[in-house]
C-alpha cells in the first residue's frame, strides 16, 4: 500500500512539474520587430521591441500592442498608435520570425511585410 501511494503521488508531482514547464514558451524573451510597408501611402517602416511571456505579446513602449504566439510559433498580433491600426500574422522560430500586416493611418490603407529578431 505504501509503495502505490508513493508512486501515486510521484506521478502527480512529475505531471504538475510537466505542467509548469508547459507554461513557458519556447519563444518567451525580447524581440524587436520591423513592419516595412510595402502598399499605401503609410511611413517606409515602423520598428517596436516586445516581450513574449508564456505566449503573450505585449510591449513596454506601446500599450496597445497585442498578440499570442502559439506552442508551434503561429503569430497573431494587433497595434493601435493615435490614428494608425494595423494587425498582423506570421511565424516566429528559435530566434527569427517572419509574416504580413495591414493596417490603415489616417485614411491611407496600407500592407506590408514584418520581420522579428530574438534580441538575446
Amino acid at each position: 500500500m505504501n509503495r502505490q501511494l508513493l508512486a501515486t503521488l510521484f506521478g502527480c508531482v512529475a505531471l504538475l512539474l510537466a505542467t509548469a514547464a508547459d507554461a513557458s514558451s519556447l519563444f518567451d524573451g525580447s524581440w524587436n520587430i520591423t513592419f516595412v510597408t510595402q502598399r499605401g501611402d503609410c511611413d517606409p517602416a515602423y520598428r517596436y521591441s516586445v516581450n513574449i511571456e508564456n505566449g503573450v505579446i505585449t510591449s513596454p513602449a506601446v500599450a496597445t500592442f497585442r498578440g499570442t504566439v502559439s506552442s508551434s510559433g503561429a503569430v497573431r498580433a494587433s497595434v493601435t498608435v493615435q490614428d494608425r491600426k494595423a494587425s498582423g500574422s506570421g511565424t516566429l522560430t528559435r530566434s527569427l520570425g517572419r509574416g504580413t500586416w495591414t493596417g490603415f493611418s489616417g485614411e491611407q490603407r496600407c500592407g506590408g511585410s514584418w520581420t522579428a529578431e530574438r534580441a538575446w
